[in-house]
């Protein structure tokens, strides 16, 4: 045995955690397939059992329920592929709260008819992929849902080979069970969130590193490749930046009907400008207005600007303007184009995808925001072309997630890398099944454990209000003003107005 003390402090940690990991998987061997790391690993040909795995599900009109829903309808239809959608199952306390009291389910047969008749009016198609739920709680201080217990065993073994994260680090901040890498044979993360941004919102930049740190362990621990949506995103082990999303069909079709209006020799629009997101300063409002000022007062001139809050009446107008640049990827500046309307953006790379698109206008400056908003105000956006419509289609994005999910003999990590990752996670799991480290963690009381039925939880976790609070209470004083549904900004030198 080694002198070195620390060294003996090491190996002794090592054991503890092996053994307390080793308890924790105690009957939940069962659970775990022989495993294929290596080689070639590919979506595209033979059918495989595809599970695409998210945090939040439809009716919640947010990013991480409408996208992973959208790619699992797409892979069905597009592939051979065998897809299943796993899920959150809320209670109906949090139900009430993520859905806006608009939706109620009592049991889980009753989301996913909601969700197939969703996706049946978004793409045309009948949904052929299996929805699955897991147990979910919806925490009031993170505002998110995080799983209960170990979501891996809501896959069969026999089903357990190729897994699609949507956001892995949210689905594994507070995991504790079996590692996503040992039960599935091929585990694809998909990044959707701007770290940076979020950790300065919440405590400032000076937690930004560690929660890059947090973020990166958590991805190489339970994922075999990383796919960003843009390079707005951190640096991940195994990365690769690609936008595996798309738009929905109706948005297409808004375009070819523009397009064929236009060729009769009419005006597809009618109407100035919009600008569609949340009333909260994170989505690019302070950048507008002063963007606004600054035209204005290059133009000697008091500038009325036509709004339309959360996408009411756009389809009349002709350019869309998005200033935020705390976004991964805007998929309203990509739905925009579909409709075949200009894009006035910021050059930055959550626009990148977009940036190629003949009716995008990057600007760099104020000046050049000035020039792009003038001549998109008085010029007719061009109908968009052949391929670019297949660009923003899902047909087109589900091509680019079988691409960017391709793994190759060299792709796989190395064997000095497999032992650092298996030491992190086991560490990790096993700080994770102390009932003090959750709660201290935010991980919520009792939440390690499935519950016996995914439908059995009845959890709130404690109130606390976080600078997320802080910000959602401005956002619903916000909405509670008397607004209407089309309003106008008059922007002068010194001051601005909202009426």
């Amino acid at each position: 045995m080694t002198s070195d003390p620390t060294k003996t402090f090491a190996l002794a940690a090592f054991a503890v955690a092996g053994l307390a990991f080793r308890n924790a998987h105690k009957g939940r061997k069962e659970n775990i397939p022989p495993r294929m790391h290596g080689g070639v690993s590919s979506l595209h040909g033979a059918a495989r059992h595809v599970a695409i795995v998210t945090t939040a599900a439809i009716p919640w009109m947010t990013g991480t329920a409408v996208n992973p829903c959208l790619r699992a309808a797409y892979m069905a239809h597009c592939t051979s592929h065998q897809v299943t959608l796993l899920i959150p199952w809320l209670n109906q306390e949090d139900q009430a709260l993520v859905f806006h009291g608009k939706h109620s389910f009592e049991q889980p047969e009753e989301q996913t008819e909601c969700i197939k008749d969703w996706v049946r009016k978004r793409t045309g198609f009948e949904a052929q992929f299996k929805i699955q739920y897991y147990p979910g709680r919806y925490d009031t201080s993170l505002l998110g849902i995080f799983p209960i217990g170990d979501l891996t065993v809501y896959i069969p073994i026999e089903e357990a080979d190729v897994a699609i994260l949507d956001e892995p680090e949210h689905l594994t901040w507070f995991h504790h069970g079996i590692r996503w890498t040992d039960k599935f044979n091929h585990v694809v993360g998909v990044m959707h969130t701007n770290y940076k941004e979020l950790g300065r919102r919440i405590a400032g930049p000076l937690v930004v590193p560690f929660l890059h740190a947090i973020v990166a362990g958590l991805c190489a621990m339970h994922c075999h490749k990383v796919v960003k949506l843009s390079d707005t995103v951190q640096t991940l082990p195994r990365q690769v930046t690609s936008n595996v999303h798309g738009v929905a069909q109706c948005f297409l079709d808004v375009g070819r009907a523009s397009a064929a209006t236009a060729a009769e020799g009419k005006k597809p629009f009618t109407l100035g400008a919009y600008c569609l997101g949340k009333i909260v300063w994170g989505k690019g409002w302070e950048e507008f207005i002063a963007l606004l000022g600054q035209h204005s007062e290059a133009h000697s001139q008091v500038v009325s600007v036509p709004m339309d809050i959360y996408g009411t009446g756009e389809a009349a107008t002709e350019v869309f303007v998005n200033c935020s640049t705390s976004d991964v990827v805007a998929t309203t500046s990509m739905e925009a184009l579909a409709m075949g309307k200009w894009v006035i953006c910021a050059h930055h790379p959550c626009n990148h995808f977009i940036a190629a698109f003949g009716n995008c206008l990057v600007y760099h400056n104020p000046q050049q925001f000035s020039e792009h908003l003038q001549y998109a105000l008085l010029h007719q956006p061009a109908p968009l072309t052949q391929h670019e419509t297949r660009e923003l289609s899902w047909e087109a994005a589900t091509e680019r997630m079988l691409d960017a999910a391709e793994m190759g003999p060299g792709d796989w990590p190395k064997a000095a890398t497999k032992v650092a990752e298996a030491t992190l996670f086991s560490a990790y799991n096993a700080a994770l099944g102390v009932e003090l480290v959750r709660k201290v963690s935010c991980a919520g009381a009792n939440t390690a454990k499935n519950p016996p039925r995914v439908t059995d939880v009845a959890l709130r976790p404690p109130r606390r209000q976080s600078s997320l609070d802080r910000e959602a209470g401005q956002e619903a004083d916000a909405q509670k003003r008397s607004w209407r549904s089309n309003f106008s900004f008059t922007v002068s030198a010194n001051n601005w107005e909202l009426y």
